[in-house]
């Protein structure tokens, strides 16, 4: 389909993604949580941060900066204690917020949408296995004969993306449909928050314990 292109077996590359994209993760989840705790509205607002930090991180991978990464286990490990740390201090955030009593996160004025945007852009940022992932995957359909590669790095980024938005979008109005159902449960409230909160922080040791 967009052979002419330098894209290489373009539907293989879509089921691909697709699954890439079901995977659960901290940015998706971050995504659900939000938008259970906050709305929509929120939900969104880290949806596009996600956006915009995972269009970040395609691009230093077409920059090259997977390749400095992946040469320098100092840096790689530096960033990826990094992004553990981030991880744990969030979900220690999520259990303990779910415990206050008086803690809520219904309205959502600007400075708290400006905080729910820079977690999900830093939670994106802060992955550098996502770089190298996105070199190791997107290398497989993008024909290196091509005179500009740019070309098909960004069909398969726009692809990717796109999968992105629709998959987030249904996490997002599902959450805060089911919110609605158990917004009278202060404990239904709590245990969905506990749990979400001890899944970041199982994404932390992962992340921390995994190796290059």
């Amino acid at each position: 389909m967009f052979a002419d292109y330098g894209v290489l077996n373009f539907w293989a590359y879509v089921v691909g993604a697709m699954f890439i994209v079901l995977l659960p993760g901290p940015n998706s989840l971050f995504v659900l949580k939000t938008g259970m705790s906050q709305g929509i509205r929120a939900g969104y607002l880290a949806a596009s941060g996600v956006f915009i930090g995972d269009a970040a991180l395609i691009f230093c991978a077409y920059a090259g900066v997977a390749t400095l990464i992946q040469t320098t286990p100092i840096l790689f490990t530096l960033v990826r204690y990094l992004g553990a740390i981030y991880l744990l201090i969030l979900g220690g955030k999520i259990v303990y917020n779910a415990f206050q009593s008086g803690a809520s996160e219904d309205a959502l004025p600007t400075a708290a949408g400006q905080r729910v945007f820079r977690k999900a852009l830093i939670l994106s940022l802060t992955n550098p296995k996502a770089i190298l992932f996105y070199v190791s995957f997107f290398v497989q359909f993008i024909d290196m004969t091509y005179d500009s590669p740019g070309i098909p790095f960004l069909i398969l980024a726009a692809v990717l993306e796109c999968f992105s938005l629709i998959f987030l979008s249904v996490l997002i109005v599902a959450g805060s449909y089911v919110t609605r159902l158990v917004k009278a449960s202060k404990r239904a409230q709590r245990f969905g928050n506990t749990l979400m909160g001890t899944l970041f922080i199982g994404f932390a040791a992962r992340l921390a314990l995994s190796n290059a």
